[in-house]
């Protein structure tokens, strides 16, 4: 099977999406650059690191987009990442504290877990998950 090993996240603010990020999930975040390579400002890239290496996950990045913004109320088009956290009520706070907003209220996944789908500052959605197999 061939298996997903990277993400990346659109934001037309870079650095607010970073703080978003670090401030919500605690991820680790640095700007990348080839070495000895100039950079255009529209080409900079910054590395999200989720968690360590010995546990389950992927890292990905962040980038500038190359296009227009979804208009608000599209439907998805793309890949949705969802993240697991230990306290989904925490998180959600966090994230709206941190300026995000939620995108579909707190659902069960029976046998799974509870799920929230929440849009971050630049208006990408991404799920956030607390297992709990007796959910319903």
């Amino acid at each position: 099977m061939n298996r997903i090993v990277h993400f990346e996240i659109h934001a037309g603010d870079p650095e607010r999406a970073v703080r978003f990020y670090r401030d919500v999930f605690g991820w680790e975040i640095e700007e990348w650059s080839p070495p000895g390579a100039e950079m255009k400002d529209e080409d900079r890239y910054w590395m999200v690191m989720t968690g360590p290496e010995t546990e389950p996950g992927i890292n990905g990045g962040l980038v500038f987009p190359q296009g227009p913004a979804p208009a608000e109320g599209q439907p998805m088009n793309a890949y949705v990442c969802t993240i697991g956290v230990t306290d989904l009520d925490r998180s959600v706070d966090a994230v709206l504290k941190a300026g995000g907003s939620i995108a579909f209220p707190r659902m069960a996944v029976p046998g799974v877990g509870w799920l929230v789908y929440c849009k971050d500052t630049e208006g990408n959605t991404f799920g956030v998950i607390q297992m709990d197999e007796k959910a319903q």
